[in-house]
């Protein structure tokens, strides 16, 4: 019986190693919060104070620089966030954040990141600014669903949700702030609090 249970436990120790070697679990529910976050009070201000509000595909913003910023803020606080949590998280582990799987996930995630990223920029200098919403969610959803093969399968369904709203987005133009607002920002926080409470408790 003792063999038994020796063989078992042997078997379950391989598994987890295999699977850590497999997979990247240093994923902070406290990023994904605090991203969420940051894209909320992104969409705030761009709607507030600088009265960012495409209604339509063309659509006519004098200053877009402001806008590019602000988002450009939103995605440094997010990386940085995500880099610092998941290091904290690796080193309670006795783990290293970077590694062989964490590279390839990025490499996954970076083609369409960039690709969409690049894709925004050029579409907003022929005045498509009301695509910005949408292909982004698009695009990022896209990333997430390919960094989902190298982490939990959560972050594969996060980025089916993602794809979803830019594509609903596509049919209400107008509407694109608020499903940023909600992709980027309210599905971040609702992951982020289901993997604390998951993984991290």
């Amino acid at each position: 019986m003792k063999e038994q249970q020796d063989y078992i436990q042997d078997i379950a120790q391989i598994r987890s190693m295999m699977e850590r070697s497999s997979k990247f679990l240093s994923l902070s529910g406290w990023a994904g919060i605090l991203a969420g976050s940051y894209a909320l009070a992104g969409a705030w201000i761009a709607n507030s104070f600088l009265g960012f509000q495409p209604d339509q595909i063309f659509y006519s913003y004098p200053d877009l620089t402001n806008i590019l910023l602000t988002a450009g803020g939103v995605l440094v606080l997010s990386l940085i966030s995500a880099l610092l949590d998941s290091r904290r998280k690796a080193q309670k582990s006795d783990e290293s954040a970077w590694n062989s799987t964490s590279k390839r996930m990025l490499a996954s995630m970076a083609v369409p990141l960039f690709t969409g990223g690049l894709l925004t920029l050029l579409l907003l200098q022929y005045g498509l600014t009301g695509l910005m919403a949408p292909l982004t969610l698009i695009f990022y959803g896209l990333a997430l669903y390919n960094a989902g093969f190298y982490t939990i399968r959560e972050v594969r369904l996060m980025g089916f949700t993602q794809m979803i709203l830019g594509l609903l987005n596509l049919g209400f133009i107008e509407s694109g702030l608020l499903f940023w607002a909600i992709g980027f920002g309210g599905i971040h926080i609702v992951y982020g609090i289901y993997m604390h409470f998951r993984f991290e408790r």
